[in-house]
Parts: structure tokens; sequence; C-alpha cells
């Protein structure tokens, strides 16, 4: 299976479905963040703290995997030069509509978040890469890549899943909001979903999803070359697991100088 072929199909739909990562900022938004008074976000709720921004005014900035005229279009108001690389071209659209709209200068890329390689080494002083990793099977290839294209001194911002979330059974969540334990980690829903239920999601074109472990999303950037310097926990509302342990992490990583 081309994962990636599918999965840009996939998140093409989510945005005909209206899938809140795909609701494009408003002229508000833009015109408060022009005045620098702006926030975004790496996982479902929390502001990403202003002090983990390094000063980007006039300066690259990579949107890793984070389509969808969010995050790209308040941080090119906000003084970025900014890009934005997603791998489904209707999440694209959303960033040229706002550009267009707000007559903001931001580039589109469509391509793998794994795969840098169209960028220079050392060209980015921010990447900002919201929770988006569980769509593809191995991330390491992130870290490095992300590594590569930052300046050093650069700052890597990432939101990521916790891992314990693929060890339930969705189908018990979803419709006896009860919490049993049924998979193993590392999670693939190509290879522990029942075949009828893979199928019924496959049919219904929903995106296919890999958990990562703990050793590749913070060892991954760790042994990248990247320093951790900052680190919180975030929830999903309304999430009958968020009940009991935060569902979303962030952290903040520095490509030291020298």
């Amino acid at each position: 299976m081309d994962i990636r072929a599918y999965n840009r199909e996939a998140w093409n739909k989510e945005v005909e479905q209206g899938n809140p990562w795909t609701i494009p900022v408003n002229h508000e938004q833009i015109q408060q963040a022009r005045e620098g008074n702006w926030s975004v976000v790496l996982t479902p709720t929390i502001p990403v703290p202003v002090n983990w921004f390094p000063d980007f005014k006039g300066k690259p900035v990579l949107c890793l995997a984070s389509g969808g005229g969010q995050q790209g279009p308040i941080l090119a108001a906000a003084g970025g030069c900014v890009t934005v690389l997603d791998n489904s071209p209707r999440q694209l659209e959303k960033d040229q509509s706002v550009a267009m709209r707000e007559s903001l200068d931001i580039v589109t890329v469509e391509g793998d978040m794994r795969d840098l390689s169209i960028f220079p080494d050392n060209h980015f002083v921010l990447i900002f890469h919201p929770v988006s990793n569980v769509f593809v099977p191995e991330i390491r290839s992130v870290w490095l890549e992300a590594f590569r294209v930052l300046q050093p001194g650069g700052i890597l911002l990432s939101g990521f899943t916790n891992p314990i979330n693929y060890i339930f059974d969705w189908q018990k969540i979803d419709h006896e909001q009860k919490l049993e334990v049924r998979y193993r980690l590392p999670y693939s829903d190509l290879k522990d979903l029942p075949p009828d239920q893979l199928e019924e999601s496959l049919q219904a074109d929903n995106p296919v999803e890999f958990s990562h472990s703990f050793d590749d999303q913070i060892g991954g950037q760790i042994d990248a070359g990247f320093a951790i310097t900052g680190f919180y926990e975030d929830h999903d509302p309304g999430g009958l697991i968020d009940q009991y342990m935060p569902t979303f992490f962030a952290m903040r990583a520095l490509k030291p100088d020298g």
C-alpha cells in the first residue's frame, strides 16, 4: 500500500468534511497577528508559549505537515517568511486562499514530512510541526531532516499523540464509552485492526494512523542532535481517555549552535 498516496487523498476528503484542522483562520485573527497579538497550537487546546519562539521576523519559517490555513498564515502575519509543506493539496489550498485574501507571502509545497531534500542545509530558524506524524509509519527521518534544514540555534516545535491512546479498542470507546485494552504498541491500523474493521475504515477513506514510541518521538529528536528545552501535556476536550490522562504532548527542541 502506498501510505503517502492513500493518506493524501484521505486528508483531501477531511477538508471536504470540515475536519477542525482544515478550517482556516479568519480576517480578525490575521489582523491581530499583524499587531503582535497572536497564538498558535501544536496540540488541541494549549497555545504554544510565546517564549518558545525564536525571533523569526523576516526570517525563514517552515510549517511542517501543517497545512490547513491555520498556523502558517498566523506566523506569516506575525512577520515570518513562511513555507508550508503538507501531503494534502487541499490542505495547502487553505493556506493559499488565506494568503490571497490577506495579501500574505506564503510558499506552499506538496511533500512528505520525512523528505525535505528540496530545502538546503541550515536554512530555517523555526520549524513548526503540529500533531501529524501519526500519519507516517516511521518518524526518525522527520527529525533528521528537520535538524539538517534548521540553522544552528534554530528551534523545532513539535506536537505528538500519546502512544497509549492506541492500546484501546476505539470501537468500544465510540459506541460504548468504554475503555478496553486491546492492542500492543507500537500500533498500526494496517497490521492491528481486524480485517473487517480495516476494510470498513479504508472504504470510508479514513486516514491510516500509526503510534510511535517515546523512544522515537523524544529519543529520536535527541539522537538527531537536538537538545530538548521545553515540554508540556495537553488534552482533547471531551475525550474519554482524557478523563484519566493527557493524550497529547508538545516539545521545544534546539539545534545547538556549534
